[in-house]
């Protein structure tokens, strides 16, 4: 093969070719957007399963923020120095009406 020939050129417009549309075809697949022949970018129009998926996330990330919430509140509590969790559990053990219906 000659380097000058039209045999050359035609082999690196196909190779060109080829590593462009493997390319689009990646990025399509992991939804990315897609390239056009002067390097500018198609995006993905959002389908109705993307809009039902992006609500869903956002609905998730609004509740595991609530629960993040609770959670603090519930260390503050626990770690707070006033509660004491076994004080509390000897005094019910104390008291007159439990001790009777143990016996």
């Amino acid at each position: 093969m000659e380097f000058g020939g039209p045999a050359f050129v035609i082999a690196i417009i196909a190779l060109s070719t080829g590593g462009w549309l493997i390319n689009n075809w990646i990025r399509a697949k992991h939804g990315y957007s897609l390239e056009d022949e002067w390097g500018g970018k198609t995006e993905r129009s959002d389908t109705a399963e993307t809009q039902r998926l992006k609500a869903e996330n956002k609905a998730l990330h609004d509740k595991l923020d609530a629960m993040q919430d609770r959670m603090i509140v519930l260390e503050k509590i626990v770690t707070d120095r006033g509660y004491s969790l076994s004080a509390e559990i000897e005094a019910l053990r104390d008291t007159p009406a439990l001790n009777k219906e143990r016996v």
